[in-house]
């Protein structure tokens, strides 16, 4: 498998190759490239799936050690803020 370090020139290269489908397996990311559609369309199509997937999210958690306590004490932090949040636009 080749590795592109940028998104554009992947989908690109594979336009160029015949290939009409941007796939990588495993329970990676598939995305279909129609006929006549633009690299940036299905750029953007990729972006919004790789979001969906949490990867990144992932990825920054794993670049440092959180404790177990620490980390839930953050979920209930955050869970109160979005609470207090929805309270406020409940009232107004």
């Amino acid at each position: 498998m080749v590795f592109y370090k940028n998104y554009r020139f992947a989908i690109f290269a594979l336009l160029l190759r015949g290939v009409n489908t941007f796939q990588q397996y495993n329970g990676m990311i598939i995305i279909n490239v129609k006929e006549n559609e633009s690299i940036d369309k299905a750029l953007k199509r990729f972006k919004k799936k790789f979001e969906k997937t949490g990867i990144m999210k992932e990825l920054r958690a794993r670049t440092f050690f959180e404790k177990p306590s620490v980390r839930k004490r953050n979920i209930r932090l955050r869970a109160a803020y979005r609470q207090a949040m929805l309270a406020e636009s409940n009232k107004s």
